[in-house]
């Protein structure tokens, strides 16, 4: 089973989140079971895993989402670990494989590349998140659109939307 994994999940896993203790413990458990039996999708443009790096310790210490990166980091060319997808950007800068539709107009820029890899993907790979609730509030348009969604902290998924 193939699956894309949103950068707040490791993120979470490192308890650098405001996520409760048992959202940490999912995305501990989450990201431990995609290591040991599936497959992480990434793009071949190295757009993900730049988002990965940005945001956590390419040593892999000190949390769970660290050394999350440095697997993602030493795997990414092992089709047994990971499946790299070509994301085309059009003219105007956008993916071509993201949704035109316009309830997605105001869908962050940054996470684009996770719908536009779930889309372009062979297997249209669910897309896993922790704690980002704008993948919540804009779960109707992004299914009707073909994205699949995990939400492995549903509790944390009654915040409002962040702007």
């Amino acid at each position: 089973m193939y699956f894309i994994i949103d950068t707040n999940v490791p993120l979470t896993a490192n308890n650098a989140s405001s996520a409760g203790p048992e959202c940490v413990r999912a995305a501990i458990a989450r990201i431990l079971q995609l290591q040991s039996a599936e497959i992480l999708v990434l793009d071949d443009n190295f757009l993900i895993l730049r988002e990965y790096q940005n945001k956590l310790n390419t040593s892999g210490q000190p949390g769970l989402g660290d050394a999350f990166l440095l697997w993602a980091l030493r795997n990414h060319t092992n089709s047994a670990h990971c499946s790299l997808v070509h994301l085309l950007v059009s003219i105007d800068g956008n993916f071509t494989d993201f949704p035109s539709d316009p309830r997605l107009i105001s869908f962050d820029p940054s996470d684009r590349k996770f719908v536009a890899a779930a889309r372009a993907h062979h297997a249209n790979p669910p897309i896993v998140n922790a704690t980002d609730s704008d993948w919540y509030h804009d779960r109707v348009a992004l299914t009707e659109n073909g994205v699949q969604l995990e939400f492995i902290c549903p509790q944390e998924m009654t915040l409002a939307r962040r702007t």
